[in-house]
């Protein structure tokens, strides 16, 4: 089996109380043939302390281990500051308080290396995990153009995205602030080649949005499908409306129920 080079991004911004996990859960991996960027904010508290400590460590692994720390304009632009800095085939982005499973980037490689065509894109299941890392939900979607271009179906965290896709649509676009990784997907429409690994590879804190962070989502939504997916307008809002009247039911069955 051939070994490809995966680079892996994380991005934070005053991470001090989750990011060593999340380091560790890197340096953990059964697989070596990788190089870890973390592209850090400018951060106040310790956050770049803890990031530094690591640099012996993954010295000894034989990993390249690539930070910086600047003010950044957000998320999508720390984003694509990591894509430039990288140097593998394969990048993916890992939150500063997501993990990976000790085998996951040996089942992504594994995966790329078996791949008989070119993919685009290649996803997991996801566990999500409460502060007490106790298991909450599972997101197991598998990608249809059908169910995608309403709504984002399978989990970005961990994913893995071959660099060329890049070179033909672009980086993320940063006037985004929450649903940047929906729109970029977007892109290439219904020819979106994808590969899903049906096993858990990674476990993603449940920050719990605020009510105005999901209303930017779905207005974000609503634009990346119209502009980006090419999705008639009537049938965005008609979208957006459904998926605000879900959400806010559930919100006060929960309330009601409590």
């Amino acid at each position: 089996m051939s070994k490809p080079l995966l680079s892996v991004i994380t991005v934070c911004y005053n991470s001090e109380k989750t990011i060593r996990e999340t380091i560790n859960s890197i340096l953990n991996q059964s697989y070596s043939n990788f190089e870890y960027i973390v592209v850090d904010g400018n951060s106040k508290d310790s956050t770049v302390d803890l990031i530094k400590s690591f640099e012996v460590e993954f010295q000894k692994k034989g990993v390249d281990f690539i930070w910086i720390s600047e003010q950044d304009s957000g998320i999508y632009n720390a984003f694509n500051k990591g894509i430039k800095l990288s140097s593998g085939k394969w990048v993916s982005f890992l939150g500063s308080d997501d993990t990976y499973t000790p085998k996951a980037l040996e089942v992504y490689a594994k995966t790329i290396s078996e791949s008989k065509e070119e993919i685009d894109l290649i996803y997991s299941n996801v566990e999500v995990k409460d502060n007490q890392h106790n298991t909450t939900d599972t997101i197991n979607g598998k990608w249809s153009w059908r169910k995608f271009r309403r709504y984002m179906n399978i989990p970005h965290v961990g994913s893995f995205h071959n660099k060329k896709y890049f070179s033909k649509y672009g980086f993320f676009n940063e006037s985004y602030k929450i649903a940047g990784d929906y729109e970029l997907l977007l892109r290439a429409k219904s020819s979106l080649k994808t590969i899903k690994i049906d096993e858990v590879t990674v476990k993603m804190a449940n920050s719990g949005a605020s009510n105005n962070q999901i209303n930017l989502v779905f207005k974000e939504t609503l634009k990346a499908k119209n502009k980006s997916g090419g999705i008639n307008l009537l049938l965005c809002i008609i979208d957006y409306f459904i998926a605000v009247f879900k959400y806010y039911s559930k919100k006060l069955t929960s309330a009601i129920i409590r």
